[in-house]
């Protein structure tokens, strides 16, 4: 960090703190209204993609008009940007190449070119540290009047495409969703999916282009898609993940700005971290999707299949009247056996649904009424499967085991008024009542 942008960031949090971390949500709730739906069309390269590629569309149009006013500024960038996602829709349908190779394809090429143009061609200056990396630190630093207030002027640039971005997802909300998640049913319907593609794609484009005086081009792609694929692991509706996306952009922005002050870093890099940062907290504790809530759900899943196979085994032991009871040792073993199956044993005692008689077990009443119904299910599956599958009996016990654990109270009535004969399973055993 140069020391003018080591003098802001020392004093946390002073104004020019608080300016920096507004104009990084900004930019980051801006980046990721637009990145949930390019994570749900499945294009999250494609933000990649386009904000490397404008970089050409930047050059070509100081060129053209010797000037370094947003104005053609833009309208190169996005010219640019609609040039990649035109280009690489043209390679793969008609030349064949696969969308990841064409996308790689283009988007290299012209920010190769981009380079080539800002480096080497006479006339064109542009700080190629700030497009790549931006300057986020010195946004206090240029300012513009708006209103009766002085801010800074990445922060209004930002929140002009905020509100661009904003207004285009609440006027064409109906387009953009049905069109991200049916491109062919909304182009039925009457909304033409490929309008909506590269309107998706102006708006990138313009994004990212003003987000290259906070974040440069090689972190916005963070800025597209981190946020909005965290939201993506947290909710399951288009609506709130969009809105989720955007907080979890400006929380990254305060966070980050926190870690670079702590470790003197770049700011913009740090933002980007820290969405990555809270991608992997998703990861692992999102609800629904996360890796520790899975294996949590398969846990209690496996537990409840195994108290299910325990009661069951005593129910059908005492059908047949066996003299010997079973011990808790040879129950477990019947049942795979290890921790699952001793916690399994636990719960049911604990459940008072099994009782122990010295070493034997025995099924308390009401652990009867369990294993009967569990019994019952998997008869009538087994009859439902002879019925109206056809299949002969020697294939029939394996299914019905693995759907007995399933089949509620309604599903066994409704099963038991389609069958002939709900009295006995294929095998000539008594159906529970």
């Amino acid at each position: 960090m140069n020391a003018a942008a080591a003098s802001l960031a020392i004093a946390w949090p002073s104004t020019d703190a608080l300016w920096i971390m507004a104009t990084g949500a900004v930019i980051a709730a801006a980046c990721a209204v637009l990145g949930a739906f390019l994570v749900l069309r499945q294009m999250s390269m494609m933000g990649d993609a386009i904000s490397h590629s404008v970089l050409p569309g930047l050059a070509a149009a100081f060129l053209v008009t010797q000037s370094y006013s947003i104005g053609p500024l833009l309208l190169g960038a996005v010219i640019a940007g609609l040039l990649t996602a035109l280009l690489t829709q043209t390679l793969h349908r008609f030349a064949r190449v696969p969308a990841d190779a064409s996308m790689g394809v283009v988007f290299t090429s012209l920010f190769a070119l981009g380079v080539v143009l800002i480096t080497q061609v006479k006339g064109v200056h542009f700080d190629k540290q700030c497009v790549f990396e931006g300057a986020l630190e010195l946004a206090p630093l240029y300012t513009v009047q708006w209103g009766s207030l002085q801010l800074p002027r990445a922060l209004a640039v930002g929140l002009i495409v905020l509100g661009v971005n904003t207004v285009a997802l609440v006027l064409l909300w109906k387009e953009f969703k049905l069109s991200a998640f049916d491109p062919a049913l909304a182009t039925t319907m009457g909304f033409p999916a490929g309008v909506m593609h590269y309107l998706l794609m102006t708006l990138v484009a313009v994004t990212a282009v003003a987000s290259f005086e906070a974040v440069g081009s090689i972190l916005v792609v963070a800025m597209l898609i981190t946020p909005a694929a965290t939201a993506h692991l947290l909710v399951d509706r288009l609506g709130p993940m969009v809105l989720l996306s955007a907080a979890i952009g400006a929380a990254s922005s305060v966070l980050g700005y926190a870690l670079a002050v702590h470790f003197d870093t770049n700011v913009a890099g740090m933002m980007a971290v820290a969405a990555g940062g809270l991608y992997g907290v998703a990861v692992l504790f999102s609800p629904r999707y996360g890796l520790l809530s899975t294996m949590l759900h398969n846990a209690r899943l496996a537990l409840r299949v195994i108290r299910d196979d325990l009661l069951g085994m005593l129910y059908r032991l005492e059908e047949l009247g066996a003299e010997r009871r079973l011990a808790s040792r040879d129950a477990r073993t019947a049942i795979g056996g290890g921790l699952l199956a001793w916690w399994g044993l636990a719960s049911l005692q604990r459940n008072e649904l099994v009782s122990r008689a010295g070493e034997t077990l025995e099924l308390t009443p009401a652990g009867r009424d369990a294993a009967r119904q569990l019994v019952r299910a998997h008869r009538l599956w087994e009859n439902y499967l002879v019925q109206f599958l056809g299949l002969p009996l020697d294939h029939v016990h394996e299914p019905a085991h693995r759907v007995e654990h399933y089949l509620d109270s309604g599903l066994q009535q409704s099963l038991r008024q389609k069958l002939d004969d709900a009295n006995v399973d294929p095998h000539g055993r008594e159906i529970p009542e």
